[in-house]
Formats: C-alpha cells, sequence, structure tokens
C-alpha cells in the first residue's frame, strides 16, 4: 500500500490527537506554524524526512510507523493513559513518556545499525497463574524472585545498579517525574520491547525498589499490554505480588538471616541430640539474655549492605521472623523519631539523598551508542547532531565537540 500525501496528513492528525496535543504544541516541538501544522494534516502540504522525523519524536513513534500497511492509531501507552481517569488531563507527561518511547526506539535503531543483537538480551518470562489470595501473591512472587537471582547467578550477594542490571536483560528504562502516588508503570512496544519507566521524584532508595518492583511485572505479567503501579492499588494480588517479588530480590531471606548470624544473633536457645544407635546425648545453648536482641544499628547495617530503606529492612526482618511485632514496634518508633538516621549517619551508613541522574545515565549510552555508528558511517553528522539535540545538547555543541576530539 503506497500511502499518499493526504493519508499520511491524516496519520499525523490521529497520533497527535491520541497524544493529546494540539496543532499549536506540536508545531512548536516541530519548528512549524499551526497553519503549516493544519496543511500537513489536511495534506495539503508535503512534509520533509528531517519534518516527519521530528513529528514522529514528538508523539513517540517510530517515523515508519506512518508508512507501514495496518497503521496502529493507538499505541499502548496512549491506551494505558485512556484507561486511567487519573491521567485525563496529564498530556505533559504523556508528551514526556512519548518522548522517551522514541528515545528508546532511536536506542534500539542504533543498536541495529551496530549489529548488536539484542534478541539475546531478552528477560525471561515466568508462568504463573493468577494469585487467589494474598498468600498465594506473596509466595508466588518471593519464588519467582528466588529463582531469578538464581538465573542469574546472583547468589545472595546485593544488587549494585538495578537500571543496568534491567537493561542487561533486554528492558529499556526511563526515568521521569510521575504523579507522587505513581511509582512506576511498564509497557509492552513491539518496536523496542519491554519498557519500564520511574518516578525520578522519588528517594533514591524508593527508586531502587519500584525499578525491582517493574521487573516483577516484566518476568510475570508480559502478556498484559501495560502496567501502572500506583499507590492506591497496593492491596491488588497482582501488585501484592510484585512487591513480594521485590523485597526477596532486594533482600534474599537467606542473605539476611547470615548477614544477621555474622552479627552474632538471630539465635537464643538451641537444643541439639546426638543418637549412637542405642543411646541419646543431649545437648544445650543458651545465648545470654537480650544478647540475640536485634537493635536499629543492626538494621542500619543491613539496609546499607542490601541497598534498602531502613524501615523496608525493618519489615523484611518481621516477615523473616527475625523480630517478633513488639520488636517491629520498638524499633519502628526509634526510626520514626530520627533514631535511625542519626545512627546511620554515625556509622557512615546513611541512605543516600542523592544519586546519579538516571536520565543522565540514559544519555551518556545514548550517545556513545551514537558516536560508534556515526564513527562507522552509519549514521550522518546531522543525524547525529539530531540525535544529540534530542537528549539536551545543542547542536552546535555537537559539531565542536566532533572536530575537537578530530571525528568530524
Amino acid at each position: 500500500m503506497t500511502v499518499t500525501q493526504q493519508e499520511l496528513g491524516r496519520r499525523i492528525r490521529t497520533v497527535r490527537e491520541s497524544c493529546r496535543l494540539t496543532q499549536e504544541q506540536l508545531g512548536e516541538a516541530v519548528g512549524l506554524s499551526r497553519v503549516a501544522v493544519t496543511q500537513v494534516e489536511a495534506g495539503a502540504r508535503a512534509v520533509s524526512s528531517l519534518e516527519l522525523d521530528r513529528i514522529a519524536f514528538a508523539v513517540g513513534r517510530d517515523i515508519r510507523d506512518f508508512f507501514t500497511h495496518e497503521f496502529a492509531e493507538q499505541d499502548a501507552l496512549t491506551a494505558l493513559f485512556r484507561s486511567d481517569p487519573q491521567f485525563t488531563d496529564q498530556a505533559k507527561l504523556l508528551q514526556t513518556l512519548q518522548e522517551n518511547l522514541a528515545l528508546g526506539r532511536e536506542v534500539t535503531n542504533l543498536e541495529q545499525v551496530l549489529g548488536i543483537d539484542r534478541a539475546q538480551l531478552l528477560a525471561a518470562a515466568y508462568e504463573m497463574p493468577a494469585p487467589r489470595a494474598r498468600w498465594d501473591a506473596i509466595q508466588q512472587g518471593e519464588r519467582v524472585a528466588a529463582e531469578e537471582r538464581q538465573r542469574l547467578g546472583m547468589g545472595i550477594a546485593p544488587i549494585g545498579d538495578i537500571a543496568d542490571l534491567l537493561e542487561s536483560q533486554g528492558v529499556r528504562t526511563g526515568a521521569v517525574s510521575l504523579p507522587h502516588n505513581v511509582s512506576g508503570l511498564t509497557l509492552s512496544d513491539r518496536k523496542i520491547g519491554v519498557f519500564v519507566v520511574i518516578n525520578v521524584d522519588h528517594s533514591p532508595l524508593r527508586k531502587r525498589f519500584s525499578y525491582a518492583h517493574e521487573y516483577a511485572h516484566v518476568l510475570i505479567d508480559r502478556n498484559r499490554q501495560g502496567a501502572l503501579s500506583r499507590a492506591e492499588n497496593r492491596a491488588d494480588l497482582l501488585e501484592v505480588r510484585a512487591n513480594a517479588f521485590s523485597a526477596e530480590f532486594l533482600m534474599p531471606a537467606e542473605g539476611v538471616m547470615q548477614f544477621v548470624h555474622a552479627l552474632g544473633k538471630g539465635g537464643g536457645r538451641t537444643q541439639m541430640a546426638v543418637f549412637d544407635e542405642a543411646e541419646v546425648v543431649q545437648a544445650e545453648r543458651r545465648s545470654a539474655p537480650g544478647s540475640q536482641d536485634i537493635q536499629l544499628y543492626d538494621v542500619a547495617r543491613l539496609s546499607h549492605h542490601f541497598g534498602v530503606s531502613r524501615v523496608s529492612m525493618l519489615y523484611r526482618l518481621k516477615n523473616l521472623r527475625l523480630i517478633g511485632d513488639s520488636e517491629h514496634r520498638r524499633l519502628a518508633e526509634q526510626e520514626e523519631h530520627g533514631g535511625g538516621r542519626a545512627i546511620a549517619d554515625f556509622l557512615g551508613a546513611a541512605e543516600p539523598h542523592q544519586a546519579s541522574d538516571d536520565r543522565d545515565d540514559f544519555r551518556r549510552r545514548f550517545l556513545a551508542l551514537a558516536l560508534e555508528a556515526y564513527r562507522r558511517d552509519e549514521i550522518t553528522r546531522s543525524k547525529l547532531t539530531e540525535l544529540a539535540s534530542m537528549v539536551g545538547v545543542e547542536r552546535t555543541a555537537a559539531r565542536a565537540m566532533l572536530v575537537s576530539a578530530g571525528l568530524d
């Protein structure tokens, strides 16, 4: 099927409206007047390849989407937004996410021209029946987390940069400002694959937990077109399962117990019996009263070791029955009154107040791929500067860098 100028204009209008952009907003993003956008959409004005490339970026589409035989008028992201009333008037947020998707597609294109086979980096998939109750959801989440750690050869070690881990498994990641009650979302895009976005405004440790949470959706709920993680939905069984996965994935039970035992705690009264086929010899070890009680400074060390918040670690210790309800209340009250932060500062184990900007990490990966493609003559200098401008690098600065680095 040959796409006529009139049909191309209709498709541009359709995706603009699905993204809730006005003609003025699209024109501003592309560098066209509203009148020019009107003419393009009416099929009365031809659109250049450069203009169409910029239109595609503004609406989060691949430029080739406009010429396919079966044109998809609504992508996974706009479908997710339309299904949730909270995002009815969030046109700016939708545009930001569309731009992130567009960048993901550009990365995919660069990897393809560089011969990077991303098919080898597909994350595993775990088939799980729908949980019938919260207990089922928790058991499923913990089991998948343990199996995924084993598959990745991680043992009981703490996880380093979890965004890098997701990228190594073929999952595109991004970080944007989301409503405060939304920790993240997962989308399945036919061009770039699975795409995870977390709320960049949350604390570094909460972002780690969100990445792990969304990874659970990637591994278990991939048949869904999209998943939105909101505070109001935390009691939903799929969200309970994802949270249980996050706790086990970031704080493996065996690793936590081993760390606690290394502190000389987690024991108590222990009895053993030796049988020699005739008689039994009993042995008993009793710890000094109070010596096995976990303290807030132990929690600070544990949380720092595994890269989680002290509150998360307190709940993990409770669920592993390393502390009881009364101990949890006592330690949680100390934490609430600032004791945890004071101890963590004293130990040099404070929660990070700032971490490396996730957007800067993506920007570095993106620009490095673009430079490699340019060096191999797979893209032109004009395309390189266009890609650089997508992540905030002025075209003149990009050209000056090429000259200074001897790459021009």
